[in-house]
C-alpha cells in the first residue's frame, strides 16, 4: 500500500484509540475560535475594532497543539494562534478587553492583539519581531531540564518568520542543548504577500532539522487528528528522552496577513483548493458521518459558544477606557525589588576599612561566585565562560565549584542567549549573560530592549537577567572591541544600567543586580580590570541603585563622571589641588539615576563640568546637562561644559586613540570653566 502523502491525510481523519467525548472535546475547542475570529471581523467591519490577524484556516494546529500539551507547560503562540488562548481557558471578557485596549485586559491597554502572555496559563506571548520567541521557549525547556522536571515547550512560527535570524540561533542552541522544545513551524505559504518560492529554496523545513543534528515532521496542519495525535506522542518522546523537535505544519491563510492587506496577491484557485480543507468544517463533517455529533448537538453548542461571546463583548465593551496616570505608568516598567523567598537581605555597603585588597576583575568574580552561592537557581551563560574561564577568566574555575548545568559555554548565538536568559526568569529563575565584548552585544539589541526591557510594562512577567557588559577603550582594541555603548540602553525604559568604576563598588553593585528582578546591563571597563585594586569586603554586600558617591570634595569645580572617567578626575583634581578645590561626582547607576546627588554638588560649587568615555553627540553628558540646566540653573556661575571622545568610531593605533578619548583635553576644559 503506497504512503499518504500530506496532502492526502489533510481530510483523512483517524480516531485511533480516541473516545467520543475525547473527539467532542476536540470539535469544541476547534470551533471556539472559528467563532471568535468570525464576530470580530464583523465587528472589524462596522469600525467596533481597530486590527485583526486573522487565523482561519490554521485552527487545528493551534488547538491540536495547545491539547497535546499538559497544562502545566508552556506554549508560544503568534498572532494566528487564537486557539492557543482559548484552549488553554482564557475568559472571553479578559480576551476581547485586552483586544480593544481596555484596562482590564491582560496587557491593560498597553499592547495590542496577541502580544501579550499569561503565568497562569502557561502562555508567552509574541512581540512584533517574530523571531525572539525561540529563545524564550529555549529558556523555558533549559529551566526544565536543570530542575528534571518532564516536560516540554512548545513555540509557534511561521514559515516567513524562519528566515530570521533568531530561527537558527534558537534551533541550534535547542540542539546543542538537548532541549525539548517543539518548534512548530505553521507553513501557510505566504510571509504578508511574499510567496515561499521568493523566501527559500528547499522543498521542506524538515529538510532543515537534518542541519541542526535533530528530528523533523511533517504534519497535516489542517487535519486536528492528526495535528493532536503525533504531537502528543513527540511531547510524550521529549519528556521521556529531552531533546529538539521541529514540526512543520501544512496549512494555509485563508485571510490577508492582516485584513487591511487584503488577498489580491494570492491566485484565486489557491483559495478554492484550501477552502476544500478547512479544518473546521471537514472535522465537523466527519463526526456527524461517524455519528459522534448530531445536528442538534451541533446547533447546541454553537449557540451556547455564540452566548458566551456575546456576553463576554457584552462585559467588555461596557468597560472605560484606560485613564494615563503618570505615576501608574512609570511605576509599571519595572518589577518591584523583591527578594527571592528565602533570601536574606544583604548588608548595605559595609565598611572597607582593613578589608583584602583585590583588583577590579578579581572583586566582579567574587561577587559573582557569591550570588551563585545566594542563589542556587542562578545560570551563567556566554562564550567560552565554562573550562576556559571566559575572555577575560573571570569565571575562571567556577566549572569545578557550581558545574557545568550553572555554568554554561554558549555557541555564538547573542540573541537566542538572550531569551533563553529571559525564558529562565519566566520560570522563576535567574540568568546572567555574559558578552565577550560590550560591542557583540549589537547581535541582541531586540532580545534585550525589545522584549526584555518592556515585557513587565506589557504583561506584568518580570526579565530577572543581568547581561555583563566588558566594555570601554584605552586597551589598543580598535572600533569593535572598545566602545563604550551604554548609551544604547539608557533611553530604553525597562533597563537598568549600572557602570561601577572601583573594586569595592564592582563587587557590590554586581551583587545588588542579582537580586534585583529586572534586566541589568552591567558594564565592567576592561581597562580596569587589572589596573586598579581597592579594599574589598569578603561577605557578600549589597550597594543600592540610584545612589552616587562624591568620591572627592570640593568647593570650585564638579566633575561629573562615572567608570574610567572617575579616575581621569581624581587624578586631575590631585594635581590641580594647589589651584582650585574639584569635587568628583561618581554615578555609579546611570538608571536609575541619583539626581539629588547631582544637584546638591551643583548647587555647592556653581560649576559643573560632565566626563564621560562615550562619545559626545548623543552621551550622558547631554542629559546631565539638561538635568542641571532645568533645576540648578539659577546655581550656576559658568556654561555647562561636557568632555568626551570625539564622534567617530574607536580607532585602532594607540596614537589615534589616545587623541579620541577625552583624557588629554579634561584639564584645558576645567580651566576653561574656572575662568569664566
Amino acid at each position: 500500500m503506497a504512503t499518504l502523502t500530506t496532502e492526502d491525510r489533510q481530510l483523512r481523519f483517524e480516531r485511533g484509540d480516541l473516545s467520543d467525548d475525547q473527539l467532542l472535546d476536540l470539535y469544541e475547542d476547534l470551533l471556539r475560535p472559528r467563532m471568535i475570529e468570525e464576530k470580530m471581523l464583523s465587528l472589524l467591519r462596522q469600525g467596533k475594532i481597530s486590527k485583526w490577524f486573522s487565523g482561519i484556516g490554521q485552527e487545528a494546529i493551534a488547538v491540536g497543539v495547545t491539547k497535546a500539551l499538559r497544562d502545566d507547560e508552556y506554549v508560544l503562540p503568534m498572532h494566528r494562534n487564537l486557539g492557543v488562548f482559548t484552549t488553554r481557558g482564557m475568559p472571553f471578557p479578559k480576551l476581547f478587553a485586552q483586544w480593544q485596549g481596555k484596562a482590564t485586559g491582560y496587557s491593560k491597554g498597553r499592547e495590542r492583539s496577541f502580544h501579550f502572555g499569561s503565568s497562569e496559563h502557561k502562555v508567552v506571548g509574541m512581540i512584533s519581531h517574530l523571531g525572539p520567541q525561540l529563545g524564550i521557549a529555549d529558556g523555558i525547556a533549559l529551566a526544565h531540564k536543570l530542575r528534571k522536571e518532564s516536560r516540554c515547550t512548545a513555540v509557534f512560527t511561521g514559515d516567513g518568520a524562519t528566515s530570521e535570524g533568531d530561527f537558527h540561533e534558537s534551533l541550534n542552541v535547542a540542539a546543542v542543548w538537548d532541549l525539548p522544545v517543539l518548534f512548530i513551524i505553521e507553513n501557510n505559504g505566504y510571509g504578508l504577500s511574499t510567496p515561499n518560492r521568493e523566501q527559500f529554496r528547499m522543498d521542506s523545513f524538515v529538510d532543515k532539522a537534518v542541519g541542526y543534528g535533530i528530528e523533523g515532521v511533517q504534519l497535516a496542519g489542517n487535519n486536528i487528528l492528526e495535528v493532536y495525535r503525533e504531537v502528543a506522542r513527540l511531547a510524550d518522546s521529549l519528556r521521556e528522552r529531552p531533546r529538539p523537535i521541529l514540526v512543520e505544519c501544512m496549512t494555509f491563510r485563508m485571510r490577508g496577513h492582516e485584513e487591511a492587506s487584503g488577498t489580491k496577491y494570492v491566485p484565486q484557485e489557491l483559495f478554492e483548493e484550501w477552502g476544500r480543507k478547512d479544518p473546521v468544517a471537514n472535522y465537523e463533517q466527519w463526526l456527524l458521518a461517524e455519528g459522534v455529533l448530531s445536528t442538534d448537538e451541533r446547533d447546541d453548542l454553537r449557540a451556547d459558544i455564540k452566548r458566551e461571546i456575546e456576553e463576554g463583548l457584552k462585559e467588555a465593551f461596557a468597560e472605560p477606557e484606560p485613564a494615563p496616570d503618570r505615576a501608574t505608568e512609570v511605576g509599571d516598567v519595572y518589577a518591584p525589588f523583591q527578594l527571592v523567598e528565602g533570601t536574606s537581605p544583604l548588608a548595605e555597603e559595609p565598611s572597607a576599612t582593613g578589608a583584602p585588597e583585590k583588583r577590579f576583575i578579581d572583586a566582579i568574580s567574587e561577587g559573582l561566585a557569591q550570588s551563585m552561592e545566594r542563589h542556587p537557581e542562578l545560570v551563567l551563560m556566554g562564550q567560552d565562560i565554562a573550562e576556559y574561564g571566559g575572555a577575560f577568566k573571570i569565571t575562571e574555575g567556577f566549572v569545578e565549584r557550581f558545574g557545568k548545568e550553572r555554568v554554561r559555554n554558549t555557541p555564538l548565538c547573542e540573541s537566542a542567549i538572550l531569551g533563553a536568559a529571559l525564558g529562565l526568569s519566566v520560570q522563576g529563575m535567574k540568568a546572567m549573560m555574559e558578552m565577550q565584548f560590550a560591542d557583540f552585544v549589537s547581535e541582541g539589541i531586540t532580545q534585550i530592549c525589545n522584549n526584555l526591557a518592556k515585557i513587565h510594562y506589557r504583561w506584568g512577567q518580570h526579565a530577572d537577567v543581568v547581561v555583563r557588559m566588558p566594555t570601554g577603550a584605552g586597551v589598543g582594541a580598535g572600533p569593535f572591541h572598545s566602545q563604550s555603548n551604554e548609551m544604547w540602553f539608557v533611553k530604553t525604559p525597562g533597563l537598568k544600567v549600572v557602570y561601577p568604576s572601583t573594586p569595592y563598588d564592582a563587587k557590590g553593585l554586581l551583587m545588588t543586580a542579582f537580586d534585583d528582578p529586572n534586566p541589568v546591563m552591567f558594564f565592567e571597563h576592561k581597562a580596569l580590570y587589572r589596573s586598579i585594586n581597592g579594599p574589598v569586603p569578603a561577605e557578600p554586600y549589597a550597594i543600592p541603585f540610584g545612589k552616587a558617591v562624591v568620591r572627592r570634595p570640593g568647593t570650585d569645580l564638579s566633575i561629573i563622571t562615572y567608570g574610567m572617567g572617575v579616575h581621569w578626575a581624581l587624578e586631575l583634581a590631585e594635581a590641580m589641588a594647589g589651584e582650585a578645590s574639584i569635587e568628583v561626582v561618581d554615578l555609579r547607576t546611570l538608571v536609575p539615576l541619583d539626581k539629588a546627588t547631582v544637584l546638591d554638588s551643583v548647587k555647592r560649587t556653581g560649576r559643573a563640568l560632565l566626563l564621560h568615555e562615550d562619545t559626545l553627540t548623543g552621551g550622558f553628558g547631554g542629559e546631565l546637562a539638561a538635568l542641571i540646566a532645568e533645576e540648578a540653573f539659577d546655581h550656576l556661575d559658568a556654561p555647562i561644559v561636557r568632555v568626551a571622545s570625539w564622534d567617530t568610531p574607536v580607532p585602532f593605533a594607540v596614537p589615534l586613540e589616545q587623541g579620541f578619548l577625552p583624557k588629554g583635553r579634561l584639564k584645558e576644559a576645567v580651566e576653561r570653566v574656572l575662568g569664566y
